[in-house]
């Protein structure tokens, strides 16, 4: 019977957070601290892309490197297949999303998206659109789309399903249960990054795009 090798111990340790990216999850500083720190290794980055490359898939980031997230390693028709789905699905959130980042700079005054580590509080929305008939209603169509998919009437119940459904799609963290407040995520830069990427190109990626073009949209 053969030895184990060293490596068999040390891959076993990275498991969990093989799984949550093999899952669709992206890390950051945000939603996982202690595990983007060891993705910012290159030596473990390296060691998880030897583990994935059977997989034909791999690790990305975005530009700004605040995000971690998996890609395919090989674009062939099999994985061309699957990340047109995936992209069909995500182009179909882009709308209410967008729409979502621009009623967080108008409702609360910013100038600009909400940026990782952000707080947002559903209190914040809901005083502010009492006051603002106009930004009352954008919240009620922003609610009732199907992405969001709220079914209430009320202000306080709108804003409760608009939040259910980004933390549901990782852009936002909720700390505590218990406590009405969320931390925007970096996967809000995946998010513009996909946006810039389909405002400069002419056509969707799913066909002959470089790699790096690939990691903007998994």
């Amino acid at each position: 019977m053969s030895e184990p090798t060293m490596t068999t111990p040390s891959m076993v340790a990275f498991g969990p957070l093989l799984e949550r990216l093999l899952a669709g999850e992206f890390i950051c500083a945000v939603s996982d601290e202690g595990a983007f720190r060891r993705l910012q290794d290159e030596e473990v980055r390296e060691r998880l892309d030897a583990y994935l490359r059977p997989l034909n898939r791999r690790l990305a980031t975005n530009d700004e490197g605040t995000v971690y997230f998996l890609a395919w390693h090989t674009l062939d028709e099999a994985a061309r297949e699957q990340l047109s789905r995936q992209l069909g699905e995500t182009v179909a959130s882009l709308l209410p999303l967008l729409e979502w980042l621009q009623l967080v700079q108008e409702a609360l005054g910013r100038d600009g998206p909400p940026a990782p580590g952000d707080v947002l509080k559903p209190a914040d929305f809901s005083s502010r659109c009492e006051d603002h008939l106009g930004l009352r209603e954008r919240l009620e169509r922003l609610a009732t789309d199907p992405f969001f998919g709220s079914q209430s009437d009320q202000l306080d119940a709108q804003l409760k399903q608009v939040f259910k459904r980004l933390k549901e799609h990782g852009y936002l963290l909720q700390p505590h249960a218990d406590r009405q407040y969320y931390l925007v995520t970096a996967k809000i830069d995946y998010l513009l990054d996909l946006v810039r990427f389909i405002r400069d190109e002419e056509n969707l990626p799913v066909d002959d795009q470089a790699p790096s073009a690939q990691e903007r949209l998994l």
